[in-house]
């Protein structure tokens, strides 16, 4: 169905001296997950004489990425492994880099022939997965692949009355609060190319990777003679996948109800520090809890993925240009009690997660992992836990090229599994928020006969054409 029609590489304009940036303990322990996969819908320019085809699209996009990558080099990098060896000379272990040297990233232009944007954002139903798939390149890269492949690769893709961007962009070389603001200053500087914004002041991103002790950090060094040794590449079972609206009133319903029932259970502590994202996660993990049907002795938890720069002491600031996050969890809870708890008992068990992870709590889990290195693959998966990652923060939205901003923000095939939920801003702005929600097809059937689950979810408005 998608045809690619060329590609080429993109550069920085102006050669800087090569540089190698090492890795943390964070950027390591990704080397064996996918990369982000993440791309926006637009509808066709209109009234841009310079954007009257999508090859002009390209040419305008590639420009303003070269531009970006001035500022922005790691991207155009690679990785590289240095082995590291003992007095004797035999092999202890392996470092990764970023080799900071010009090398450049991808850019594809392709066709999706006979395919609408409203094929793609079909509303109040499946993500039509196959199809939005092809719109991302490297489908089944994980980051470790760098060492061959670009950082950073956009795969442009033309449809009858829209183009969709589609990122794949290497998720140890960075977090997503890293990765929306590299794409937001693309975006800015494709404006100001077509005139249509003043040359956008950049806050420089951060480069110099954190070390626990405040100096310079150290390479850190993976028990392994090759680092491939540590890549897992385990195929997932069928998945169905729901990009579902919720509205700024249904969130402050949600959030409403939790606080209710630990007023009703004298939990004022906790009902005064509830937040919209704690009651959501709550919707998602008991909801996801009783689709699974988990037999009555087994354990759940209820995971979330958090951004450590402002948890540590002192804080990382917001342009830290790395991979900065963990995964913390709720304390383990019998399937029949969590549900049986209440919907304000698992909001604040959500807020207790988040408030412990602390900058003594990050530092001991560096710590943790120094005394031994692993690196996360898929056989961490919880089975009975509900993840909940990506961020409403990230403005997806304001990534304006230049002809209007997207109809919508879909995802690849990568880093998904049964029972993960990731969150996007929602499109008209006020606090909404859409969950995309992946399920094995068995647990998506039970899921779409919860009356609770359906109560709290908006109806999708479908995409008017030429929206913008």
């Amino acid at each position: 169905m998608v045809r690619v029609l060329s590609s080429r590489t993109v550069r920085p304009p102006s050669p800087r001296p090569r540089e190698r940036i090492p890795f943390t303990s964070w950027d390591a322990a990704f080397l064996s997950a996918n990369y982000i996969q993440k791309g926006l819908l637009f509808h066709k320019p209109k009234d841009q004489a310079a954007l009257s085809t999508t090859a002009h699209v390209v040419d305008h996009l590639a420009s303003a990425l070269a531009d970006t990558l001035a500022v922005y080099y790691p991207v155009a990098g690679r990785f590289a492994t240095e082995q590291h060896k003992d007095d004797t000379g035999n092999v202890v272990g392996c470092s990764v880099h970023i080799d900071c040297d010009g090398q450049g990233v991808e850019m594809l232009h392709a066709v999706a022939d006979g395919v609408s944007v409203a094929d793609v954002v079909p509303p109040d139903a499946d993500v039509p997965r196959d199809l939005v798939g092809s719109f991302f390149p490297l489908d089944d890269a994980v980051n470790y692949d760098a060492i061959d492949h670009p950082l950073f690769v956009v795969q442009v893709t033309d449809l009858t009355d829209g183009i969709f961007v589609g990122f794949a962009y290497n998720h140890a070389l960075s977090d997503g609060t890293a990765f929306w603001d590299f794409v937001n200053v693309w975006a800015a500087t494709a404006r100001s190319m077509l005139g249509l914004a003043p040359p956008s002041s950049v806050t420089p991103p951060v480069f110099k990777r954190w070390s626990a002790d405040g100096g310079a950090a150290a390479p850190v060094v993976l028990p392994c003679t090759d680092v491939s040794e540590l890549i897992d590449r385990i195929p997932l079972p069928p998945l169905r996948e729901r990009m579902l609206h919720f509205s700024a009133e249904s969130l402050a319903a949600l959030k409403e109800r939790a606080h209710q029932d630990l007023l009703a259970a004298g939990d004022s502590v906790s009902a005064a520090a509830l937040t919209r994202f704690q009651a959501l996660s709550s919707l998602l993990w008991r909801c996801i809890t009783r689709a699974r049907r988990l037999s009555p002795e087994q354990e759940t938890t209820c995971r979330v993925a958090i951004n450590n720069r402002a948890r540590l002491r002192p804080p990382l600031p917001q342009e830290y240009f790395g991979t900065t996050i963990y995964a913390i969890g709720t304390e383990p809870v019998r399937a029949p009690e969590l549900l049986e708890r209440g919907h304000g008992w698992a909001a604040a068990a959500v807020g207790r997660a988040v408030a412990a992870h602390t900058d003594e709590s990050i530092r001991a889990r560096v710590a943790a992992w120094t005394a031994k290195p692993m690196v996360y693959t898929a056989r961490f998966f919880d089975r009975t836990a509900t993840m909940v990652g990506s961020s409403p923060r990230f403005d997806m939205y304001g990534c304006d090229f230049g002809w209007g901003r997207p109809v919508a923000a879909r995802s690849g095939k990568g880093n998904k599994s049964d029972g993960k939920t990731s969150l996007y801003p929602g499109r008209e702005g006020g606090g909404s928020i859409d969950a995309e929600l992946t399920l094995t097809p068995e647990h998506m059937a039970a899921l779409e006969e919860d009356e609770e689950f359906w109560a709290a979810v908006t109806p999708d408005a479908p995409v008017t054409k030429g929206e913008a």
